[in-house]
């Protein structure tokens, strides 16, 4: 038997993939994860999940990733943290490539998930988790009473910034330009919030810190105004980072069918893609929702997809 022959082959891990790989898993399909550079996806760089069924007191994020991937892993999935740099799906079996390894499969599940795009400072990869997130709906709960900057100018932005009045007392809104991308409804809805404060035309320059007892603190935000260049700080406890994300797809381009802004799309009500035989599951094909729970509820159907597109083609057990 060729030991680089696999029934599925899932790529990219993160909920998504970890439980599609426990479902194929307990299916006696013996599948196997390409891991990638980020083993674990977007949770291990987040540090407290409070909103993860199941986890009353919450847990960490990349905590969480262990537990789903030794569940897997009891059941006959094997991870392999390698990157996979080339996929032929013109042929079947399916060709998967890891620099000058190769790899076939019947069936291949893509998890590859999304990455928050980010304003590309040094500081900010410092303070990533200790004040710095681009995930509102995740980390917004942290900032009970207190002050938090938004940078963005989208409909994501503003519908974060709103979301923020929930939990903190002050959100100031930071757009590098005049004008906002994001639709009317939206501006107004922001504009008509008086917990929230507007700053254009300023451009952030430096993530602002300190070390307490042991522990980073963010202490505000360095701003360059975009017009005059005159350096501002903006003191806050919290930064938040919504210019959108960015799926993690240019593997496929021009292999399988996505959106304007290269979201996996799928058939309605499956995860198939349009190659049979090829699924997708979590933030790779979700541009909406983008949670723990939606990603392992994707990967669930991913690979119940993928266990019945093998049966109905004579490639089962």
């Amino acid at each position: 038997m060729n030991e680089n022959h696999h029934k599925v082959l899932i790529i990219g891990s993160g909920p998504a993939g970890l439980t599609a790989a426990l479902y194929n898993g307990r299916a006696n399909l013996s599948p196997v994860i390409f891991e990638g550079l980020q083993p674990g996806g977007q949770l291990t760089i987040t540090t407290e999940v409070e909103n993860y069924p199941g986890f009353e007191h919450g847990i960490q994020g990349p905590q969480l990733m262990d537990i789903m991937r030794a569940q897997a892993a009891r059941f006959g999935a094997k991870s392999f943290y390698k990157e996979v740099t080339r996929v032929d799906f013109t042929k079947h079996p399916f060709v998967i490539e890891s620099y000058d390894e190769v790899h076939t499969a019947d069936a291949v599940i893509i998890s590859t998930g999304a990455s928050a795009k980010l304003l590309g400072l040094e500081s900010e990869k410092k303070y990533m988790g200790y004040g710095v997130s681009a995930c509102a709906t995740c980390d917004g709960f942290f900032f009970k009473n207190q002050k938090v900057l938004i940078v963005g100018g989208g409909d994501t932005a503003m519908e974060e910034a709103n979301y923020l009045t929930k939990h903190a007392a002050e959100v100031v809104l930071i757009h590098r330009r005049d004008e906002f991308r994001a639709s009317k409804v939206m501006v107004e809805r922001v504009k008509n919030n008086p917990k929230i404060r507007l700053l254009t035309s300023k451009i952030p320059v430096e993530v602002l810190g300190k070390e307490e007892n042991g522990r980073k603190v963010l202490t505000g935000l360095k701003l360059k105004d975009a017009k005059t260049g005159i350096i501002t700080e903006e003191a806050a406890d919290g930064l938040f980072i919504a210019i959108g994300h960015q799926p993690n797809t240019s593997l496929f381009k021009g292999v399988l069918d996505m959106d304007e802004n290269g979201y996996l799309i799928v058939k309605p009500g499956s995860t198939a893609t349009n190659i049979p035989g090829v699924f997708a599951a979590g933030d790779v094909a979700d541009s909406k929702y983008r949670q723990a729970i939606t990603a392992a509820g994707t990967g669930c159907m991913a690979a119940l997809d993928a266990e019945r597109w093998l049966e109905a083609n004579g490639l089962g057990h």
